[in-house]
Parts: C-alpha cells; structure tokens; sequence
C-alpha cells in the first residue's frame, strides 16, 4: 500500500502522476487500485505473488517535494483466512 497527500489544490496532479507510475513498476503486479480521497490524498494498492513477507517487489517512488505535503506512507499486508 502506498499513500500520499498532495498540496492542497494539487491532488489531481498527484493522483496522474501515481497512475502514471503504477503503470511503469518493473514488472505487473497481480493487481493494482488507485483511489483518492478527501484531502487530496492519493492511494495505491498492489497484490503481488511473494514467496516471503519481506520479498524483494517494485515501489512507487517519492513524488518530488513540492507536490506532497509529508513523505509517503507505505506499508505491506499479508491476506490472512
């Protein structure tokens, strides 16, 4: 999961250029979600098939400074039955 905020009046930039990059990761995740929300935040979900937890896996990068208000947020979640 990758989640950032844009400056305000901004997240429509920040919501292309996340589609952008999520199209261009090294290789295709299983599957891939973007969404935004209130706050011009923008998130991006991706499934990839890992053997462990800490898997080595393509990230989006860090927009540049001027377009975000604080570092991205990222985190990894295993599906759990």
């Amino acid at each position: 999961m990758w989640e950032a905020r844009a400056v305000r009046g901004r997240g429509p930039e920040l919501l292309e250029w996340a589609r952008e990059r999520s199209r261009v990761l090294a290789y295709e995740p299983e599957r891939r979600e973007v969404f935004r929300a209130p706050q011009d935040r923008v998130l991006v979900l991706t499934w990839w098939e890992a053997e462990t937890f800490d898997a080595e896996l393509p990230e989006l990068p860090e927009p540049d400074a001027e377009l975000i208000t604080r570092p991205v947020h990222r985190w990894r979640f295993e599906a759990v039955e």
